[in-house]
């Protein structure tokens, strides 16, 4: 028989007795429930981004949509005929709607949208036929010829109700229901007016659409993933030509600022959460495998002693943990599967459609993860039971890693980091994740190390009582089994404490990003000679804090002294950008709510300009370049002197250029103003009618979406984070109870020479303690470090943890290890001694 043939068949035999035995029970379990959670975590996630693209699509009305600023050329549409997309038409423009004069005859500034058959194409309408009733029924319709369909707040600005007529041109329609949620509803300030949707049969005759007319067409396709991208390449190709103008293939990223900010975030999280679980299972196999290497000893010192080679050994182990770690992936991958179920059924309120099937990547994940767990921390130690000398595994020491443990230990170490940060998704939060839990782990290491030696110094055994005398002798006999048990339970520590921090702290940091009381109105075009009555307005109203800018149109005409034109970049948004004109604004103060990234904001500094990062780099933008700015016919040039960070889910006023100068007497300007408004009836009419000329934009539909998605996400997040808060806490028993067998033979010989019960509980409790305690402050040090650091460079949030942090991670893990070890370590002190001395001594 050969060598491998002689392994492979040990190893069969080794892994049925072992199975038979319960030897592979601990290891096993640990890896199944080391996939079960990450598979369990990665369907749910896997679906439920699934289901965030999805509905995210319904920001766009489509899958794709090809925007225009003249009716689309028929190639567009035949084209996605030709790929077996669908598509749908609408127009948006806006205009001035008025009621009849029995109603009054006031005018409202509108957002018109014409559809066609078909639309929308993603998502779905709600509308309601009481002003009462704000949640609306579900619908796939358009309206009827001669009818429309508009926002709440424009029946009460123009004094109307369902079944009046309302004016648009030339045309009389009969509004027959309300809008209360569109979901392509978009972004800019005349998005945000009263919507006002129409067939695009009736648009003829109302006589809007002139040779002047400034209309958005937007043909919206959908259909199949890959007709999708295929359309999209050809349309990228026809965009190329230097013969097209006005013509753009948009995507959430340009549509949706705030939203994709939200979806970002969203991904984040839950891929952090993929990231704890993994790093947790990683110290659960390793535990896992300490153990079995343990109990396996005496079988490999037998083995060597009939002359079996190490080659043979080794190969027989290989194969044995290959196949356990293959069907405990399995196994694992079945019941994350089924146990996502639960996070589905938890969410079924909060998701409108079913979410999308999950892909085949959790499966391969699971497995691979598993496998890689078992090469990476399950071989290494038990590889040394066939290097070893066999009189080295009878005294019970497996001695030093041997270069070939040390080389798998360092390929596996590789591959888990590398699955890591393929889950991560984000270099960011994979290299802080991983890098900041390899570092805990070293200076775990290092630090209690240096408390193990130090402690032995601290106790006065003359003077402290018998039990912390022998505790203390019980820890640091053996400094470095001290070590790996504080690291190994700091580290369980480290993700709970992580847990409790991202549950509280960062997700409220998050919430505040886009708090519920935002600014949910945007007053636009009001006169300098109205603000000062304006704003008494609002204060009147209870209107405390107020958002309030000057804001003139600049178009950007040249940097360092050249001119530049759509012409020279090649990114689409960048063209977009310099073929339009900018919303300037001016502050001698700097916004409360924009950081400066890069240089400074000097107030009253005259030739200067603050930019938005993003901005800037979409245009190629650096500190000290020259922009000069076409502002109604009037050139202004200044020179950067500050970048800025603005947050615009924050749905505040901002700006992507400021003049850091409280007055701008040349300008042409009006001002800007952002605020909560009171909730009182008829507070939006009234402040019509007091300013007929201002643009009063309601954003509370946008906010209130953004609400949703953001309450979705973190319940799914606290779901997920429960299931993960388990699986920390099986490693913290795990690493506790790791120890069973050698507490049980040291104690047994101690009662044996006559210690008492009563004394040797003392003893483990307080060791139990002091591992605790010390393992919970370096883990809420660390903790408070990875959180911190993801805060700032992963979520992009403002957080300081609380100084109470440290205390209440140390008694935490101090009471959580002491009750660990109640629960598992409660038979040791019970079990007969002579039964003990026995089973050490086979």
């Amino acid at each position: 028989m050969t060598t491998n043939s002689s392994a492979s068949a040990l190893g069969w035999r080794t892994l049925w007795r072992d199975l038979r035995s319960g030897e592979l029970r601990l290891l096993m379990v640990a890896v199944t429930l080391a996939v079960a959670a990450l598979t369990a975590v990665g369907f749910f996630s896997d679906r439920l981004q699934s289901g965030l693209e999805r509905d995210a699509r319904q920001l766009l009305g489509g899958d794709a949509v090809v925007v225009t600023d003249n009716p689309p050329a028929e190639e567009w549409r035949r084209e996605a005929e030709k790929l077996g997309l669908q598509s749908a038409l609408t127009l948006g423009f806006p205009t001035m709607g008025r009621a009849g004069d029995e109603q009054g005859g006031a005018s409202r500034l509108v957002a018109l949208k014409a559809v066609t058959p078909g639309y929308p194409l993603r998502g779905s309408l709600r509308l309601s036929q009481a002003t009462s009733d704000t949640t609306g029924a579900t619908t796939r319709e358009i309206p009827a010829r001669g009818e429309t369909w508009v926002e709440a707040p424009l029946l009460e600005a123009l004094n109307l109700k369902v079944g009046d007529k309302l004016l648009l041109g030339d045309s009389s329609l009969r509004v027959t229901r309300l809008i209360t949620f569109e979901p392509d509803r978009g972004g800019g300030f005349m998005s945000f007016a009263p919507r006002v949707m129409i067939n695009e049969a009736d648009l003829a005759a109302t006589s809007l659409v002139q040779p002047a007319s400034r209309i958005t067409y937007r043909l919206a396709l959908a259909g199949e993933d890959a007709a999708v991208k295929r359309y999209q390449s050809w349309a990228d190709a026809q965009l190329k030509n230097p013969d097209i103008h006005g013509v753009r293939l948009e995507s959430l990223e340009g549509g949706r600022p705030e939203m994709r900010t939200t979806l970002d975030r969203a991904e984040k999280f839950l891929n952090l959460v993929a990231l704890l679980a993994a790093l947790l299972s990683a110290v659960a196999v390793a535990l896992a495998a300490r153990g079995f290497a343990a109990r396996h000893l005496d079988d490999c010192a037998m083995l060597r002693v009939l002359g079996l080679p190490q080659r043979s050994i080794a190969g027989a182990y290989t194969i044995e943990f290959l196949l356990a770690g293959l069907a405990s992936s399995l196994v694992g991958v079945a019941i994350g599967f089924a146990v996502h179920y639960i996070f589905v059924a938890m969410l079924s309120g909060l998701v409108d459609t079913a979410l999308p099937a999950a892909s085949f990547w959790p499966v391969a994940f699971g497995v691979g993860i598993g496998l890689t767990l078992l090469v990476a921390f399950g071989l290494p130690p038990v590889l040394q039971l066939a290097q070893v000398p066999p009189l080295r595994v009878i005294r019970r020491d497996v001695g030093a890693l041997r270069p070939a443990s040390l080389a798998v230990l360092g390929l596996g170490v590789a591959g888990f980091a590398a699955l890591l940060l393929a889950v991560s998704s984000d270099l960011n939060l994979g290299m802080i994740a991983v890098g900041g839990f390899a570092g805990a782990v070293a200076i775990f290491a290092l630090l209690s190390w240096a408390a193990v030696k130090l402690l032995r110094r601290v106790v006065n055994e003359a003077t402290a009582p018998r039990w912390l005398v022998l505790a203390t002798r019980q820890i640091s006999a053996r400094p470095a089994y001290a070590m790996v048990q504080v690291s190994s339970l700091a580290v369980g520590l480290l993700a709970l404490v992580l847990l409790v921090l991202l549950r509280t702290d960062l997700v409220s940091s998050w919430r505040q990003a886009t708090p519920a009381d935002a600014p949910n109105r945007f007053v636009i075009n009001i006169m300098p000679e109205q603000g000062d009555a304006f704003r008494a307005n609002l204060k009147q109203a209870g209107v405390e804090n107020l958002d309030w800018y000057p804001m003139f149109r600049g178009r950007l005409v040249a940097i360092n002294g050249q001119e530049t034109s759509p012409d020279k970049y090649t990114d689409d948004r960048a063209k977009r950008l310099v073929d339009r004109e900018f919303n300037l604004s001016n502050a001698s103060e700097r916004p409360p709510h924009n950081e400066v990234t890069a240089g400074k904001w000097v107030e009253g500094e005259a030739g200067a300009i603050s930019v938005e990062e993003g901005i800037a780099e979409t245009l190629g933008l650096k500190m000290g370049d020259s922009l000069r700015f076409d502002i109604g016919g009037m050139p202004a040039e200044a020179k950067i002197t500050s970048l800025r960070k603005v947050d615009w889910s924050s749905m505040h006023a901002n700006f992507f250029v400021m003049f850091p100068v409280a007055q701008m007497p040349d300008l042409p300007i009006t001002y800007l103003a952002a605020f909560r408004a009171p909730a009182q009836q008829g507070f939006d009419n009234t402040l019509v009618r007091q300013f007929p000329n201002v643009t009063n934009v309601d954003m509370s539909a946008t906010l209130a979406q953004i609400q949703r998605v953001l309450d979705q996400v973190i319940r799914a997040v606290e779901f997920l984070f429960g299931f993960t808060l388990v699986a920390g806490l099986i490693v913290l028993f795990a690493s506790v109870t790791a120890t069973r067998e050698e507490r049980a033979r040291e104690f047994a010989i101690m009662r044996a020479v006559g210690a008492s019960s009563q004394l040797l509980g003392r003893v483990q409790r307080a060791e139990l303690l002091g591992v605790g305690l010390l393992a919970g402050f370096l883990a809420s040090a660390v903790a408070v470090a990875v959180g911190w650091a993801m805060a700032r460079y992963v979520f992009d949030f403002q957080w300081t943890a609380s100084p109470w942090v440290l205390v209440a991670g140390s008694a935490a893990g101090a009471l959580l290890a002491l009750a660990a070890g109640w629960w598992g370590l409660r038979e040791v002190l019970r079990r007969p001694v002579v039964e003990t001395l026995r089973a050490a001594a086979e």
